[in-house]
């Protein structure tokens, strides 16, 4: 486990924490390793019922380290960031989002495997894949059509259109909206609901609601090949590039 993910189990609730404050929370493979761990430990528990996923302090998450990212891309057969996403779509208890503050890339796909998406705010969603010369990733260019309407989906996947609370809710993408100050205490008393509720009869009714899993696996699949040869191109080598020289990147 590493130091950037905290765990906190009480009253039959872990709350999952994305700690890395001073890089806005942004994600690398060990932390995507660490995730995975505690959603499969979460998966397989008789004693713990909700999962909460949070940010520290005033970001949700920024997204992928693309430094790390790039260099944990060449290594293991299966990239602790596929397993966190398999584990996140694949889990049979109820997950719990509380988005305390701005959500990018796969802060905001990853809401898409959540039951429960409760918003500060002050939090916004944008998903700016194609701007960083990359794809869709963890099936949402099939959920977020799904989940906020296709003219928005693809003012957000391909124009990278940020959505605030109010908007998400609107759209579908979250289900409530609560000022920052109060936003884990009202999840907290909702996660308890959740735990509280009979296990065998949520875990059935998440079964039903997500029936049609074969198809968005299919589509996480197809995205994970096109993603890590976007990885390999010289569309992403010049978004590096770009950050590492604080210019703008130019596309040919």
């Amino acid at each position: 486990m590493t130091e950037n993910i905290q765990l906190q189990t009480a009253e039959r609730v872990t709350t999952m924490t994305i700690a890395r404050p001073e890089k806005r929370n942004a994600i690398t493979q060990a932390m995507y390793g660490a995730m995975a761990d505690a959603i499969e430990d979460y998966a397989k528990s008789d004693d713990v019922r909700a999962f909460v996923i949070t940010g520290a302090e005033d970001y949700f998450t920024s997204g992928n380290d693309l430094q790390d990212f790039v260099m944990g891309s060449r290594g293991d057969d299966v990239p602790p960031v596929i397993r966190f996403l398999k584990a996140v779509s694949s889990c049979p208890k109820p997950l719990i989002a509380a988005v305390n503050g701005p959500a990018i890339g796969v802060g905001v796909t990853m809401l898409l495997h959540c039951d429960l998406i409760f918003v500060a705010d002050c939090a916004t969603f944008s998903t700016p894949f194609v701007q960083l010369g990359l794809v869709p990733e963890a099936a949402s260019s099939l959920l977020l059509p799904a989940t906020v309407g296709m003219a928005v989906a693809n003012d957000m996947l391909l124009a990278n259109r940020v959505l605030n609370a109010e908007e998400a809710v609107g759209f579908g993408l979250a289900s409530r909206v609560f000022g920052f100050e109060g936003l884990m205490e009202e999840v907290g008393q909702i996660a308890l609901q959740v735990a509280n509720a009979a296990p065998a009869a949520m875990v059935k009714s998440k079964a039903l609601i997500r029936h049609s899993q074969d198809r968005m696996m299919q589509q996480m699949d197809e995205e994970s090949v096109h993603f890590a040869d976007q990885l390999k191109s010289p569309e992403f080598a010049e978004v590096v590039a770009a950050k590492m020289q604080k210019r703008a990147p130019v596309f040919k």
